[in-house]
């Protein structure tokens, strides 16, 4: 079983759009471990605050079938298939970490966003904090102590899922 994490960003229709990416993860994954919720203002253009999280999950499946199946759950809820890099989102996935892999193709894996933005670092830490960046040769944890935390203002969102769930952030 590879161990995966996946980042998780909305800021069109929000709670709608969380909640559906939510199920179909859970849907296509089973078990999933989830970090707070944040809400943060876009990088690189302006727009609507965004909702990011991340994602835990244990998989038999090969990388190209973990990439694949999250373009899918993207497209079938409304992501356009020539949809700009700094733009509003209905439902952003990026797999971050594949176990302890290091690829270019069929993605970026360790993904560049987590050393470099705080709605990537501080959810992964949460949630992986032991573990070793493949290329950093550090903990999520040390990375994420290490960054500028003044650089990007984060604030945790109340998460409440399945649906009628009780919160399970502050």
């Amino acid at each position: 079983m590879a161990q995966i994490y996946i980042s998780l960003g909305t800021n069109i229709n929000r709670d709608h759009y969380l909640h559906l990416g939510l199920s179909a993860l859970q849907q296509a994954f089973g078990e999933l471990a989830l970090s707070s919720l944040f809400e943060s203002s876009p990088v690189g253009f302006d727009g609507d605050d965004f909702y990011n999280m991340v994602i835990g999950a244990n998989t038999k499946q090969s990388i190209e079938h973990v990439v694949q199946t999250m373009r899918d759950i993207e497209f079938a809820h409304g992501r356009e298939e020539n949809a700009q890099k700094f733009s509003s989102r209905t439902l952003d996935l990026d797999l971050l970490l594949y176990d302890d892999l290091v690829l270019s193709s069929p993605a970026q894996i360790p993904r560049a966003e987590i050393c470099t933005n705080a709605f990537v670092l501080w959810p992964l830490a949460e949630l992986a904090g032991d573990v070793i960046h493949p290329i950093a040769k550090q903990t999520i944890d040390q990375l994420w102590q290490s960054f500028d935390q003044t650089s990007q203002q984060l604030r945790k969102v109340a998460l409440t899922w399945p649906v009628n769930a009780q919160p399970i952030n502050n």
